[in-house]
């Protein structure tokens, strides 16, 4: 059993809300530029005073319809700026949000909004509307994001009496897990939950992100997943400049007019620039030169984690500046020099690479029980394969299974009216039990090496952890998915889809998935992600499916986890091919 903590850096007053920092800062600071909200003109920008004002004239409409202290209130739309408006005008009150993915199902919104006892709902679309209103036809309020609505005599004095209600110790969101498998479970999140967590990060080990001249983000990623929402608040409470992007499409276009100094994303996003990079290389005829590109960064990199790269190398590099590395920075809109990535493994070479290139990526893990971060790479201390060391007030234990544990105020505060499954992950010491499976080196470094409901315990016996293995296929360009499969068979195989952006200008899968090369293609990725593993634990095998594994499909999570259990029903046929083919 190991374990590693870090002393907390900033305490949260028991009197602490999280609507203090906008309202003092539009006292302090009221011209300070806080937001920017995207128009087809550009930017303009939102100052502390005017968001602070609007905060709070919404807070008024909030009371004047009736939502008291403790009152849940569902939000169901895409990344914008009336996310980040709602949600602060809430806590101001002393209401709870409660986060429904834009993308979920009738059923999943009447389960969200029926176990949270929701009061009321703000949703962005008419297909939201339309869903709400079947899902819980009896809600007693539905307004649109954008709405105005009616403050009734509501003064200033009414607000500032609400908001100084308000407690560290109060509620503040309820976030339901995305469900992987059964209902989703709701986490009690609360004003301290996310205080603690945010404030430890922005004026602990994380500060060099939030310092220098106007530093800004762009949110993209869906602020119903709570790293998203971590992240929000840490901006606020850093006085950072926010942007939101709504559509992941525009997130390319947005990057270089909005020019964000740092971004998070999921491995797949940094995945998806990637392949972009090379993919256009390719086809412009500098293939080789963007490979060779990459490999020295990369190279670099490394180098760079071990006493520094030699003089050849740094000239490599330099040259490679000007051909590849400025071109790509250039594409994020030349400011951008870090990152942070969560959700899955990012992986060596892509960590490696994006460092070698000019922005660094900083890896770190957590779960919505844990108010997203229990641990994070930092600036000066990256050590690329690992998720970094806890954060400050954090402790981690690595169990005798090897399951890890977490301890701290960011701990969530249990499932909302599910006594038994807190107790199930919450033991009598106060430790999460988190489910991953992990490591922590001399240093205090974790690194995640599976989940424990995960492990595939083959036929032989031999326990195999299906994540690196994935994460190595999904680096290739190629592949948009990859599942690896082998739980009381002979041996381990994979299922994999093919990215439709990859594919030549008319081609489909059913057309390419038995073309030699494309195989080879598939096989080389194979083969790469069987040197990170010993021979029994290797796939033998694989299949491409004939289509995505998308959220659209039902087998995507929001946060683009793998839904296992549906993939291994609804692809049952072609599982029992891969192995009946054996026998």
């Amino acid at each position: 059993m190991r374990e590693y903590s870090v002393p907390v850096l900033v305490d949260v007053p028991v009197d602490a809300g999280l609507p203090d920092t906008v309202f003092r800062r539009a006292e302090q600071e009221p011209g300070a530029v806080v937001m920017r909200r995207k128009t087809e003109s550009g930017w303009p920008a939102v100052t502390a005073a005017e968001f602070r004002d609007q905060v709070a004239e919404l807070a008024k409409g909030l009371i004047a319809a009736g939502i008291e202290h403790g009152d849940r209130v569902a939000l169901m739309s895409r990344t914008r700026y009336e996310w980040t408006l709602i949600d602060y005008a809430l806590w101001t009150i002393g209401a709870v949000t409660v986060p429904i993915y834009e993308t979920s199902s009738v059923e999943q919104i009447r389960w969200i909004l029926a176990d949270s006892a929701a009061k009321a709902a703000f949703v962005e679309l008419d297909t939201h509307e339309q869903a709400v209103k079947e899902a819980a036809p009896e809600l007693k309020s539905l307004w649109r994001v954008d709405a105005t609505l009616e403050t009734g005599g509501v003064t200033d004095a009414d607000v500032t009496a609400r908001r100084e209600q308000v407690t560290s110790a109060d509620l503040a969101t309820v976030v339901y897990t995305s469900g992987t498998t059964g209902r989703p479970k709701g986490c009690r999140i609360t004003h301290d939950n996310l205080l603690f967590t945010a404030r430890n990060v922005v004026r602990g080990p994380l500060e060099p992100l939030f310092a220098g001249k106007q530093p800004a983000a762009l949110l993209f990623l869906p602020l119903a997943h709570i790293f998203a929402r971590i992240i929000q608040v840490a901006l606020v409470e850093a006085g950072a400049i926010i942007a939101h992007t709504p559509n992941m499409k525009n997130v390319a276009p947005d990057l270089q007019s909005f020019q964000p100094t740092f971004l998070l994303g999921v491995p797949r996003v940094f995945e998806k620039v990637y392949n972009a990079a090379e993919q256009k290389a390719i086809t412009g005829g500098k293939g080789k030169i963007f490979a060779r590109a990459a490999d020295v960064a990369v190279a670099w990199s490394k180098a760079e984690s071990s006493g520094g790269a030699p003089l050849g190398l740094r000239l490599q590099r330099a040259i490679f500046d000007k051909l590849v590395y400025g071109k790509l920075r250039a594409a994020t809109g030349g400011r951008l020099s870090a990152a942070i990535s969560g959700g899955s493994a990012l992986g060596d070479r892509l960590g490696h690479f994006f460092r070698g290139v000019g922005i660094e990526v900083f890896e770190g893990y957590g779960l919505t029980e844990t108010t997203a971060p229990v641990s994070v790479n930092l600036p000066g201390a990256n050590k690329i394969g690992t998720v970094g060391k806890p954060l400050p007030g954090v402790t981690v234990r690595i169990d005798d299974s090897g399951e890890i544990l977490a301890k701290g105020r960011n701990v969530f505060h249990g499932y909302w009216k599910n006594e038994e499954a807190t107790a199930e992950v919450i033991d009598a010491d106060g430790w999460f039990h988190t489910g991953d499976v992990g490591e922590l080196d001399d240093d205090g470094y974790l690194r995640i090496t599976g989940r424990m409901k995960e492990i595939l315990v083959t036929a032989a016996g031999k326990n195999v952890a299906p994540g690196p293995l994935e994460d190595a296929l999904r680096a290739h360009p190629l592949i948009s998915q990859a599942m690896v499969i082998g739980d009381g068979r002979p041996f381990v195989a994979a299922l994999i889809t093919l990215d439709p952006e990859a594919l030549p200008d008319g081609a489909t899968v059913s057309s390419l998935k038995s073309d030699p090369e494309v195989l080879a293609q598939i096989q080389a990725a194979v083969d790469r992600a069987n040197a990170l593993v010993s021979k029994a634990e290797q796939i033998k095998k694989f299949v491409i499916l004939d289509a995505d594994i998308t959220e659209e499909s039902g087998h995507l999570t929001p946060t683009l986890k793998v839904k296992r259990n549906l993939v291994m029903r609804d692809f049952a046929k072609e599982i029992d091919a891969i192995y009946d083919s054996q026998s």
